[in-house]
């Protein structure tokens, strides 16, 4: 599915889900630096979903959006950098947060971002902290979550374990 008007490309197999109506579908984006490490970034404690907890960069598809153009748009709005390729689908997943917001599917890839990954810019007000992540620290990732809860943690272990040369 392609997105109106992209300023990025997108891998030849990438799958791109196409929303059904009345479905709330949230994006995520593993995004890896020069080292092949992942960056992820602590939510609040005050958040009301997921507080304290590791997340990749991503959120919400918003009325009138692809999955693809809110993907490119999370990736600004949360690290101040701009989405130059969508490289693989790391897989869709639905989920129930703790917010009581309902059931929401996630459509998750792996992607390339223009800009200083050393100093993201990171949305202060939502997230405390930010850390780069490797196969030495990813149980890091698992903190504050149940047994079952590990989301971000298999996203980022499957795009380490499968990431470019």
């Amino acid at each position: 599915m392609p997105t109106h008007n992209p300023s990025f490309t997108v891998g030849d197999d990438v799958v791109v889900p196409d929303p059904v109506s009345g479905e709330v579908w949230t994006v995520g984006a593993v995004i890896l630096n020069q080292d092949g490490r992942a960056f992820a970034q602590k939510r609040s404690p005050d958040r009301r979903l997921f507080p304290d907890t590791w997340d990749i960069v991503g959120g919400h598809v918003e009325p009138g959006e692809t999955v693809l153009e809110a993907l490119a748009r999370e990736v600004e709005e949360e690290t101040g950098r701009r989405l130059t390729h969508v490289r693989r689908f790391l897989g869709t997943t639905s989920w129930t947060g703790d917010d009581g917001g309902g059931l929401r599917h996630e459509a998750d890839y792996l992607v390339e971002v223009e800009g200083d990954l050393d100093h993201p810019t990171l949305e202060w007000s939502k997230h405390c902290a930010y850390d780069w992540f490797s196969p030495g620290n990813l149980a890091r990732l698992k903190e504050n979550r149940r047994p079952g809860e590990f989301l971000i943690h298999e996203l980022i272990a499957r795009a380490l374990e499968d990431r470019p040369a």
